[in-house]
Formats: structure tokens, sequence, C-alpha cells
């Protein structure tokens, strides 16, 4: 998981446990059992404090656009949530990988270096890029090759499996790893910035 990522997370927990802390503190200074155990001088919320106005709530509820606004606000926030967390479920960039010994661990930046470098060196392969994601449990290569416009599709994947992703699994082992490869291949007429798409992604086993 990226730093940049790991810090958002902290930092959207940190505000949203700041802010429940605070709601907590100022619903339980209305309550007399710790209103009485409270300094004097400390701030804290009236017994008879009215939080929410009944005819004005009803006048809101007879505006057409209260309901559809709160039903969207809420829907919202939800998706919003479970987007979140499914992407923390699913993991993101792999940083670091223990490998079985204290205070060992393999980065999951160089690993993805290291197998960007071998799949480059295939024969038939202009570029190369490998990204690491998932957990040290769960890992995942999403491997994007692309092809020179001569090359065997068949071929290059075979000596992927059998060498790039071969070696990544054995440096893992006994972890799991499941590839993901995706092929594109230049185009021989527009250049080579321009690539057309070889196909959907392709697992390896």
């Amino acid at each position: 998981m990226s730093r940049i990522r790991t810090g958002g997370n902290r930092t959207t927990l940190l505000c949203l446990a700041a802010a429940l802390l605070g709601a907590g503190a100022a619903l339980a200074s209305a309550t007399d059992v710790v209103r009485d155990r409270l300094p004097s001088d400390a701030p804290r919320l009236g017994a008879d404090r009215v939080w929410l106005d009944g005819p004005q709530f009803g006048r809101w509820r007879d505006q057409g656009w209260w309901t559809p606004l709160v039903i969207a606000a809420l829907s919202v926030g939800v998706l919003l949530f479970l987007g979140w967390a499914v992407a923390q479920v699913r993991g993101g960039q792999l940083r670091e990988l223990p490998l079985g010994q204290p205070d060992v661990t393999l980065s999951g930046a160089a690993l993805a270096a290291v197998m960007t470098e071998r799949a480059r060196a295939i024969d038939g392969v202009a570029h190369a890029r490998v990204r690491l994601r998932g957990t040290p449990r769960r890992l995942r290569a999403r491997i994007t090759l692309v092809l020179q416009p001569d090359s065997s599709p068949e071929a290059v994947l075979g000596r992927l499996a059998r060498q790039t992703v071969a070696e990544a699994r054995a440096a893992v082992s006994p972890r799991p790893l499941t590839a993901d490869v995706r092929l594109t291949v230049r185009s021989s007429r527009t250049g080579p910035l321009k690539r057309r798409a070889a196909g959907p992604p392709r697992q390896l086993s």
C-alpha cells in the first residue's frame, strides 16, 4: 500500500474518531451522571437543550425537495463508505513482504522492478510494466506487456510464465502469487506511441 494511501486512510480514521469522540463527549455532558462529575468551569450541554425543533422539522418535511435530498445524501454516503471498504479489503500496492525470518522483509517495489526487467528481456517484448498488489497473504502481479508487431503472444506468455512468474513465485514461496497479464501490440505503421489492444487480461496458472 502506498504511503499516500496509508496516510490518507489514517487521516480519515483519525478525523472520524475525533468527530465521534467529540460528539459522544458532548452528548454525555448533558446527562446528570456525567454533568455532576465535571469541573465547574468545564463546558457542557444543558439538560433541557432542544436538539431538533419539531415544528421546524415538520416544515422541512413539507417541502418537496427534503425527502429526495436526504435519501440521495444517505445513499451517496453509503456508496462512498462501501467503495472505501472494498478498496481496503482488496488491498493496494504491496510495500513489504515478510520472508518468515525476524526482521527480514522483501520490498514489493524491488520485486516488481526485477520482474519488470526480466519481462523486458523476453524476445518480442518492447515494453513491460509490473505492479504488485494485494496483501502479503494474497499477492497479485498485474503485468502489462507491449509486444513487437512480429512477436508471438503464445511464445511470450510461455517464457513469461516459465521465467519471470516462476522466479517471482519461488521468491515469495510458500505464498501464492496470481499473475494477470495484459498484452498490447505496438503498431508498426503509427509509431512507437500508438498501440492497439490484443485482448483482455489473461491469468497465468
